[in-house]
């Protein structure tokens, strides 16, 4: 996650506008409805790899680099940063296409930590790669 990179890094996850009914009162997208969209890419990420049911126990780090106004674009990318035993790390950035344009202008990026859950609920190990 490097806050000054030109290219997003990961897979292309999500992308989802930017509403009016998700803004603050400066008239920003809130920063929790940034997350949300995050942790959303993190766990379908997650999922494929663990293959199956995952939660989110921990956000290791986010860092809020630019705003997200209405109408932008944003596009989530992910990328698997480790795998453990039952747990998952997946670098997550988001893009934001200003006026629906091709211009990328990077607006956050963060580690999502996931664990892998079994059908009773209990931590499960994650299938080897």
């Amino acid at each position: 996650m490097i806050a000054d990179s030109t290219e997003p890094t990961g897979q292309l996850t999500i992308r989802t506008l930017a509403m009016p009914a998700d803004t603050n009162p400066a008239g920003d997208i809130f920063g929790g409805w940034v997350m949300s969209q995050m942790d959303i890419a993190g766990a379908i990420a997650a999922v494929e790899r663990a293959q199956g049911r995952v939660v989110t126990v921990a956000v290791e780090a986010m860092t809020f680099i630019a705003p997200v106004k209405v109408g932008d674009i944003l596009c989530v990318y992910t990328s698997v940063e480790r795998t453990g035993t039952t747990s998952i790390t997946i670098a997550v950035e988001a893009w934001a296409r200003r006026q629906r344009l091709a211009d990328r202008v990077k607006v956050t990026d963060g580690r999502f930590v996931y664990v892998a859950l079994g059908e009773n609920g209990q931590k499960r190990a994650i299938p080897s790669a």
